[in-house]
């Protein structure tokens, strides 16, 4: 998926990652990245936790329990892309983000993602647990 704005942006302004605390795997995952030292600033906002923190940043909840974001200044990744924007701060992941960019491996591993993302959405969100609080 395209990012929303295209300039350049300033790589020691934090990262805003928004995440599902409410999920077991999310869970993990972040926790696993938060241990590790970021090569710059990562805010790190659970969106279970706070469903308001979505307003703020003029993203809907839905939008972000549906698919990972990543917030880089003004620009908004998601999905595959987020991971590897995330990645490209973290020590030793930023080299599988540079491998994968290298290789030019977006388009597969968002295909992978958005299938994983779907299944996730429907387990996760069924009965309206993911509904605008």
């Amino acid at each position: 998926m395209p990012n929303q704005d295209t300039s350049i942006q300033d790589s020691n302004s934090p990262l805003r990652v928004l995440y599902d605390g409410g999920c077991p795997l999310c869970r993990r995952e972040i926790a696993h990245y938060q241990r590790l030292r970021p090569r710059r600033p990562v805010d790190w906002i659970d969106i279970d936790g706070d469903p308001s923190a979505c307003e703020s940043l003029d993203i809907t909840r839905e939008s972000a329990m549906a698919r990972f974001h990543v917030l880089e200044g003004t620009r908004i990744h998601t999905g595959a892309e987020a991971f590897v924007v995330l990645w490209s701060a973290l020590p030793v992941w930023s080299l599988l983000a540079a491998l994968a960019r290298g290789l030019r491996l977006l388009p597969l591993m968002e295909r992978g993602y958005a299938w994983f993302a779907q299944r996730r959405w429907k387990k996760r969100c069924q009965d309206d647990r993911c509904a605008v609080i």
